[in-house]
């Protein structure tokens, strides 16, 4: 099957409006947005109704809710930005330009692996921070229990320009030929297994470029082949919706939603947005395996007689973790790819180059280091 532009904005054609959201306090631009203050004072029951509306809405509605007053309490994210802004800070100075996805390298300040550096830097505030259970209900009533929280926090100085429209991780870190090999279904199932989540650290007019999504594109299948097309970016800057946000506001949505960072054209806005990825435990292996053993074991012997074609293939993906994440991305920078090399990737040029064992040990141990959190 081939993505079409004219059906994918067929199917965004029908009236939306009057999707139910019972538990909204209103729809602005299709987007149902909540009042943290009236979720906190839910009781176990009323709980369980807003766990099916939002997983419907991610699932057939509008693809994203916005939780008003997400935090209760202003200084609670007053902390965790003082926090966060000493780490960016020291980590500017030090590194420079940090890799970025969806945009020019150097265009913003990104803070990989947040959740872990501000836990080390302040663990009173860290705790403060994501003791919120409305995080907690958000991540269960897509993901169920089990789930996983990492963070990664973008400062976007006036001036920057608008991200490209993309859908997110995990296919969305794929170029268009490495999606093109995954099945329909398995591009389909990828959504299931991540919810993403924006925490606004200041407040966010429009004008300061808070996220532009295109509600309910989530729900076309062929969409993480389409949104790297001409013709889709055009639609998109279109038809892509904005809200403005306060201090504490949050957004949660489908990874599959086509979304892009706006450009901040505001004068004095530091748009600083802490990136919550909240993962599936379905997306977890059940036994560790050290893979770096069965290819130090194994690879003089490939060497001396390596297999070829798809039995190569087959061989290196059991020897290998052959999907390049999780990893860490302040050393293990994306190159010309969205993603960083995978072991493999390592383990498959090794082989091409003809890699003594000393050549490839050593590479590996490299590879292996820069993945490792610091």
């Amino acid at each position: 099957m081939v993505a079409s532009l004219s059906d994918f904005s067929a199917s965004l054609e029908h009236d939306y409006e009057d999707q139910g959201y019972p538990g909204a306090v209103r729809v602005d631009q299709q987007v149902p947005v909540y009042d943290g203050n009236r979720l906190r004072v839910l009781d176990t029951s009323q709980w369980q109704t807003v766990y099916r509306e939002w997983a419907d809405c991610w699932l057939r509605g509008a693809g994203i809710i916005v939780i008003s007053a997400f935090y209760a309490r202003r200084e609670t994210v007053n902390a965790m930005t003082r926090v966060l802004d000493r780490i960016l800070d020291q980590e500017h100075r030090d590194q420079n330009a940090i890799g970025d996805h969806f945009n020019r390298k150097g265009t913003n300040k990104r803070l990989w692996n947040a959740v872990e550096k501000a836990a080390v830097a302040d663990p009173r505030v860290f705790i403060d921070y994501y003791q919120n259970p409305l995080l907690g209900a958000a991540a269960e009533a897509w993901l169920g229990p089990g789930y996983q929280v990492t963070s990664q926090v973008n400062l976007v100085p006036p001036g920057s320009p608008a991200q490209e429209p993309h859908r997110d991780y995990h296919l969305g870190f794929q170029n268009a030929d490495e999606v093109a090999r995954y099945p329909l279904h398995t591009q389909t199932m990828s959504a299931l297994l991540t919810l993403q989540a924006g925490v606004a650290h200041v407040d966010l007019p429009v004008e300061s470029g808070p996220t532009r999504v295109l509600p309910h594109s989530q729900k076309y299948e062929l969409g993480y082949q389409l949104y790297r097309r001409d013709d889709f970016k055009a639609y998109f800057e279109k038809h892509s919706v904005q809200l403005p946000l306060a201090m504490g506001d949050a957004i949660f949505f489908n990874p599959a939603l086509m979304h892009a960072a706006g450009a901040n054209n505001s004068m004095d806005v530091q748009r600083m947005v802490n990136l919550l990825q909240i993962s599936s435990a379905f997306g977890i292996p059940m036994e560790a395996v050290d893979r770096d053993r069965i290819q130090l074991a194994c690879y003089e012997m490939l060497r001396q007689s390596t297999p070829v074609g798809s039995a190569l293939e087959t061989l290196a993906t059991v020897m290998s973790d052959s999907y390049p994440f999780p990893t860490n991305l302040d050393r293990d920078v994306p190159g010309s790819s969205l993603a960083p090399t995978s072991s493999k990737q390592l383990l498959l040029n090794a082989l091409e180059k003809g890699w003594e064992m000393s050549r490839f040990k050593h590479s590996l141990e490299d590879y292996r280091w820069r993945r490792r959190s610091a």
